[in-house]
């Protein structure tokens, strides 16, 4: 088996580990597919699993196909995680605490959070968007899950 992709270049470790998550990542999609359809078949559990699953599978196919193509020059500098690492940390406690928190005061507090972390220093800016983008999502979302979610202020 070659190291060489389709465009002749050479596929770096850098390559090579962004296709194992590609391939890794259209897997684990499909076996939650067939894991959703082994529990229950019904129309209702598959309504939105069958098209995630449908598009992550293609765009995967597609990033794919695009990563063996690209040329060595092609490939950009690896961003440092350093300024990266604080919205993952954020984003943890915010999955951590939603039990407690709430989905709606949960998601309200992240977002706010996050805001200010990515420099927004206008308050009325913060709380404006956060109140309005947790009401809209928390509202969509407890109409369309057929299960109950924890709520703090719309509970």
């Amino acid at each position: 088996m070659s190291n060489e992709p389709i465009s002749g270049a050479p596929v770096t470790r850098s390559r090579k580990a962004d296709l194992v998550v590609l391939v890794v990542l259209a897997s684990l999609s499909i076996a939650y597919l067939f894991d959703a359809y082994r529990a229950s078949p019904n129309i209702m559990n598959l309504v939105l699993i069958v098209p995630v699953t449908i598009i992550v599978f293609v765009l995967c196919a597609v990033q794919f196909v695009v990563t063996l193509r690209k040329s060595t020059n092609d490939i950009p500098e690896r961003e440092p995680v350093r300024p990266v690492l604080p919205v993952m940390i954020l984003f943890a406690v915010y999955v951590l605490s939603l039990p407690w928190l709430g989905f709606d005061l949960g998601t309200a507090l992240f977002v706010g959070v996050f805001l200010y972390v990515h420099g927004e220093r206008r308050w009325i800016w913060v709380l404006g968007y956060s109140v309005s983008f947790s009401s809209c999502v928390t509202l969509f979302f407890s109409y369309m899950l057929p299960y109950p979610m924890p709520l703090r202020v719309f509970g």
